[in-house]
């Protein structure tokens, strides 16, 4: 089993900055894409940004400079780092990844979600 943990969601003013964090655990030996998903109330979950193993990213376009991905291979954490925050930001964030444990198996994992709150 892996476990997927976000954190770092908040209520926010819009303008303002907020950091997410995911962590993965678990036996795992390595993980290939990950990625920042978003659920607005009423809405479908809808990519934010992904990144490979290697570091390239795939941003959706109401992101694109605004929003930055990061990872730490070594630790297995991937970060969300989001300035100029706005109202339709506002969403419950998810982490994914593409694990492979140790034991040879694969599998496509989510996290439990961190709400984004943006509001005056």
């Amino acid at each position: 089993q892996v476990q997927l943990v976000e954190s770092g969601g908040g209520l926010v003013q819009p303008g303002g900055s907020l950091r997410l964090s995911c962590a993965a655990s678990g036996r795992i030996f390595s993980i290939n894409a990950m990625g920042w998903y978003r659920q607005a109330p009423g809405k479908e979950r809808e990519l934010v940004v992904g990144i490979t193993s290697g570091g390239r990213t795939n941003y959706a376009d109401s992101v694109k400079g605004r929003f930055t991905i990061s990872r730490d291979n070594a630790k297995n954490t991937m970060y969300l780092q989001m300035n100029s925050l706005k109202p339709e930001d506002t969403a419950v964030y998810y982490c994914n990844a593409d694990v492979n444990y140790d034991n040879g198996r694969s599998l496509n994992a989510w996290g439990q979600g961190t709400l984004v709150t943006v509001s005056s």
